[in-house]
């Protein structure tokens, strides 16, 4: 076939992208080849197109770009809307609010952090103030928000923006099923209306989904030739994303021999036009080290954190990973080394003071979760460590798209572990619907004599509420539930499960999964691993990685001094966290719901170890194994924790009992040895034998097994009793059986958890 058309805009929509790409990367910057395709086919009335390009290509460029040309095509007129841009985190939002205004637009976010501003936004929506508006999925999907902001967008919207577009897809690493409802949105709007998807991270099956969801099918992929480079000497690609030298090759091939490309009718009504380009990243340098144990890698960070260029980010697997990390870098060296915890519980002003604080590098690194990923730029990110791998060499890649858009080298490194294969299988069927469950849940929704609230759900089906929720977002995305104003309900409509579909899914998944261990392996050159896994078809050996050196990039080592490692477990072990008590009755089949009162509630109590703290893992097995030693240190460590506790809280222990609650000797172990070492009473809380709640029990009915179980509580009139409980993870038989010790007389309880499981 012959060569793509070359993309034109006429002078006037020349005039206004030259002013928006200027303002974005400086004077004489110019819109590259490609991003003209995307752009030039923006402009047509029902226009789809997805950009699959590397991070630092420039893909912010297009939308703010289309969104200059089409509100200066002429105010009041349909086609001439402002842009509603779908973005998954609040740190990406405000991102964009900010290059919006840098490119001349104007540019407002609602979100969970700005409630006190929405009525002002809307009020600027419906009056045309507005060029762009940033919101969720979420929020997209949310009832009030469709009533009052999208019935006023209907019919007027100009362009519809879906970033990190993958989402949509349940074939990728980050499904939302919010975000897959994104496409019934766009039809209530105007199936006229315009669409941009955007992502870095998504495969050839992805792709597919996603431009099938867009359009009546994939059309057709155009990838740019030769000659798609900024038009100035010197310049960066267009967008504050793209001001660094590591940007994607040009000359890569058409994916297919009758691939229409640009200027082809592939953006046509009910087709994708699909631009995808190379997405190996020059400035990384890939490293791996595998099989140090939990702890050794904490005391790795520790070890090599001031060696790493610049600052960047420390990616851990869960919250109390990133507040330990961030314990044990301070254990070794203090305030010379600044650093900060950064997960999803921080509110809005504390994620913005932190993501502010990296950006002018005031601290060496954030220790982060997940929730510090998409959409966070800084050009110049120095590295990026994840203390434990990702379950998707996609997501993966996504993460160490953070650093060296904007250098020339940065380092990336991966702490893997035997541990991370658990996380893996996890991740692998987490997200898949139970059939029965779902039956459970629809004939529940079906029975009710109107909407029911999360909350109502989990007490009815005792289903967790986070996998209520998922599970009524599924049902949704399949046209059996819908979300209204007091709750959710059934829309009547059958469901079914596609078992092929998501024996497909979980395939993929452990495929990818498999991809990563061949990445901890060093199996071939990491780049080129990453990028294959994305179907990059000019993925090749990068020269630069651990593999293809044979070496770490210097000065790093994979050593881990033993002073380190002792450093680091002794401070951790001295940092018990705080259980918080119970505050509110389940409900439901247990009978009594609203707030517990005071004088049966639990004083708020210590943890030792949470969940595989790896401070604690492997004394932990060897006590339950019953060594000898290991129960010592145990007990050991409970005396150090209860006597700071006591010291802190002005609460003393008159009598110590311990709650069986496993079919170790751990609680009573420790409470043998509290006793010894404080000189107190032993006191009995007995608990009758059964077969457990069984995991997946929560709220009612688990409370309702304890308060079974629990057996004649001991005479404890007048006393504060020490309660030290083996293992649980939601804390109910602590709050039973504080309850009953303070019915029996009992002034305090004061709960010690040695285990809280996950």
């Amino acid at each position: 076939m012959s060569s793509p058309a070359a993309a034109t805009l006429t002078a006037d929509q020349q005039a206004a992208a030259d002013r928006v790409i200027e303002s974005l990367a400086g004077p004489g910057a110019r819109l590259r080849e490609d991003q003209l395709t995307a752009v030039a086919a923006l402009l047509r009335p029902a226009a789809r197109v997805l950009v699959v390009q590397a991070t630092g290509w420039g893909k912010s460029a297009v939308y703010w770009t289309a969104t200059a040309i089409i509100r200066a095509a002429g105010a009041g007129s349909a086609a001439s809307g402002p842009t509603l841009i779908v973005s998954p985190l609040l740190s990406l939002m405000r991102d964009q609010v900010s290059a919006a205004e840098r490119a001349g637009l104007r540019a407002a976010t609602l979100n969970s952090s700005n409630v006190d501003e929405w009525s002002t936004i809307e009020a600027q929506l419906r009056d045309g103030d507005l060029d762009v508006l940033l919101v969720s999925p979420e929020r997209l999907a949310n009832p009030g928000f469709g009533r009052r902001v999208l019935d006023a967008l209907a019919g007027r919207l100009g362009l519809l923006v879906i970033d990190e577009a993958h989402a949509i897809s349940d074939w990728g690493h980050d499904f939302r099923p919010d975000y897959r409802r994104v496409s019934d949105v766009l039809q209530r709007l105007n199936p006229q209306t315009p669409v941009l998807a955007t992502t870095a991270t998504a495969n050839a099956r992805v792709t597919e989904d996603v431009a099938a969801q867009l359009g009546a099918g994939n059309a057709g992929s155009y990838q740019p030739g030769a000659g798609s480079e900024a038009s100035g000497p010197d310049q960066p690609s267009a967008g504050s994303e793209a001001s660094g030298p590591d940007q994607p090759s040009a000359g890569s091939e058409a994916s297919g021999p009758d691939q229409p490309g640009a200027g082809s009718d592939a953006s046509g009504p009910g087709q994708t036009l699909v631009l995808r380009g190379s997405l190996a990243r020059k400035s990384l340098h890939l490293n791996v080290i595998d099989g140090l144990s939990p702890i050794q890698r904490y005391g790795w960070v520790a070890q090599y954190l001031p060696a790493l260029p610049g600052s960047g980010i420390v990616y851990v697997l869960t919250v109390a990973d990133a507040h330990r990390l961030v314990d044990a870098i301070t254990a070794v060296h203090g305030p010379e080394v600044r650093v900060a915890a950064y997960t999803g519980q921080l509110d809005g002003d504390r994620r913005h003071q932190l993501e502010d604080a990296l950006l002018r590098n005031e601290v060496k690194a954030l220790i982060a979760t997940s929730a510090l990923g998409m959409g966070y730029d800084k050009p110049d990110l120095g590295f990026v460590v994840h203390v434990g791998s990702p379950p998707s060499p996609v997501s993966y890649y996504q993460q160490v798209g953070r650093a060296g858009r904007a250098l020339d080298e940065a380092v990336v490194m991966l702490l893997a572990s035997r541990a991370d294969d658990a996380i893996w299988d996890h991740f692998a069927t987490a997200t898949i619907p139970d059939p029965d469950r779902m039956r459970v849940l629809l004939d529940t929704l079906d029975a009710a004599d109107g909407p029911m609230s999360v909350p109502q759900l989990e007490s009815s089906t005792g289903f967790r509420r986070g996998k209520v929720e998922l599970m009524l977002k599924q049902l949704a995305v399949d046209g059996a539930t819908d979300r209204v104003s007091d709750g959710w309900t059934s829309t009547g409509t059958g469901w079914t499960y596609d078992e092929r579909h998501y024996d497909g899914v979980i395939e993929v998944r452990r495929r990818e999964a498999d991809i990563m261990r061949d990445y901890i392996h060093g199996n071939q050159c990491l780049m080129q691993l990453l990028t294959s896994s994305l179907d990059d078809p000019a993925a090749e050996p990068c020269g630069r990685c651990s593999v293809c050196r044979g070496r770490l990039t210097e000065p790093l080592s994979s050593e881990v001094p033993d002073d380190t490692v002792r450093l680091i477990t002794g401070a951790l072990r001295r940092s018990a966290l705080i259980l918080e008590p119970r505050k509110m009755w389940p409900g439901g089949d247990f009978g009594t719901r609203g707030r517990i009162a005071g004088e049966l509630a639990a004083e708020p109590g210590r943890v030792l170890a949470h969940a595989d703290s790896p401070e604690w893992v492997d004394l932990l097995a060897d006590a339950r194994r019953g060594d000898e030693r290991a129960l010592t240190d145990l007990g050991d460590a409970a005396v150090t924790t209860l006597s700071s506790w006591v010291r802190d809280a002005g609460i003393r222990p008159d009598s110590i009992g311990s709650l069986r609650l496993t079919g170790t000797v751990l609680a009573d172990k420790v409470a043998d040895h509290l006793c010894e070492v404080g000189k107190r009473p032993r006191v009995s809380v007995p608990v009758r034998s059964g077969d457990g709640p069984g995991r997946e029990a929560t709220g009612a009915t688990e409370a309702v097994y304890w308060r079974d179980h629990l057996g004649e509580m001991p005479d404890v009139a007048g006393q504060n009793v020490l309660l030290v409980v083996d293992e649980t993870a939601s804390g109910w038989p602590i709050t039973l059986a504080a309850a009953e010790l303070r019915r029996a007389g009992a002034s305090a309880v004061m709960p010690l958890l040695i285990h809280r499981s996950v």
